[in-house]
């Protein structure tokens, strides 16, 4: 894990992690010939190292503090440290399918479910909350089609680190920034797919469409990006908020929530357009509200290991460009 320092919650674009190979590599050859059991012993003297790291131990405090609703300590810190390096222990097996090793609760799966049943597509957005790969199970169990959404240069280094993860397995990406990203994103919505999205980090510069908007998240003002949510109206679509909550152990709870449905939507018009800039303000407070509820619940559970809030306070007047 990297800290971001003082990084913002608009910087981390040009501060990327770069997935260090070799490590990863060590990673999956000590998982797979120490089994889960064993090499969870290792995840101590990991979550120690790290919380020694100053600016690591500051942004987690600083959040826990937020989310706990009181001043966190180092056991605190610890817990949210090794919570992060157990899922990401868990990738190699969850990666690999290797689902029996874990048990998993979920809630709101026919948010999901019932559209793809109809053959219409979803636009399901997360956070960096919990496992990501541990909504595989889903798509394992129920046939779903799931593809990320992501940039160019992320989906690059995604596709890296699953290769020296899991070399076997498989993860469809649909790449931004290309010029047939809108048309590919469509066509796989129209199948019936699954598409994802992580929007809880925003870009360094607002566009026509998309802006940082300044909406209260754990107390305070946090700059949260429109983007996604202009785009599911854009494309009419029904967005589901996704997250694969670590319970500790080998226990992951999958929760599903609708956020909102842009299938009606009309913005043809000047009214039209007013209309839809609403809804997509209502559907992404939506989503902060439910991003805060989960992290009050499992708040060790949140891995953006820098100051979330730091732009908004930096920026107040962020929100009246929305």
């Amino acid at each position: 894990m990297k800290a971001e320092g003082a990084a913002t919650p608009a910087a981390w674009a040009s501060q990327r992690e770069r997935s260090n190979r070799f490590l990863l590599l060590v990673m999956r050859r000590l998982a797979l010939a120490l089994g889960r059991r064993n090499a969870r012993v290792l995840l101590h003297p990991i979550a120690c190292w790290f919380v020694l790291d100053r600016s690591t131990r500051l942004h987690s405090a600083r959040y826990l503090s937020r989310a706990l609703a009181r001043p966190a300590g180092w056991r605190d810190v610890y817990r949210h440290v090794h919570a992060f390096a157990a899922t990401v222990l868990d990738r190699v097996y969850l990666l690999q399918e290797r689902f029996d090793e874990f048990r998993f609760t979920a809630s709101g799966v026919d948010a999901i479910l019932v559209p793809f049943a109809r053959g219409d597509g979803v636009l399901a957005f997360g956070a960096h909350l919990g496992s990501f790969e541990a909504l595989r199970m889903i798509g394992h169990d129920k046939g779903l089609r799931v593809a990320m959404i992501m940039y160019e240069d992320n989906a690059r280094l995604i596709n890296e680190t699953l290769a020296a993860l899991a070399p076997k397995a498989e993860l469809r990406t649909i790449a931004l920034g290309r010029v047939d990203a809108m048309l590919a994103l469509r066509r796989w919505l129209d199948d019936g797919g699954v598409a994802g999205l992580l929007a809880d980090r925003t870009l360094a510069a607002s566009s026509q469409r998309s802006k940082r908007i300044a909406i209260p998240f754990l107390g305070a003002p946090a700059l949260f990006a429109d983007g996604p949510f202009r785009l599911a109206a854009m494309l009419k679509r029904r967005v589901v908020f996704m997250a694969g909550l670590y319970r500790g152990g080998r226990d992951y709870e999958l929760r599903f929530v609708e956020l909102a449905d842009f299938s009606a939507l009309d913005a043809a018009s000047s009214a039209g357009a007013a209309a839809r800039d609403a809804a997509v303000r209502a559907a992404l407070e939506r989503y902060v509200a439910t991003l805060e509820a989960l992290c009050r619940e499992a708040p060790y559970n949140w891995f953006n290991f820098y100051d979330f809030w730091a732009d908004a306070t930096a920026s107040p007047a962020a929100d009246a460009a929305g």
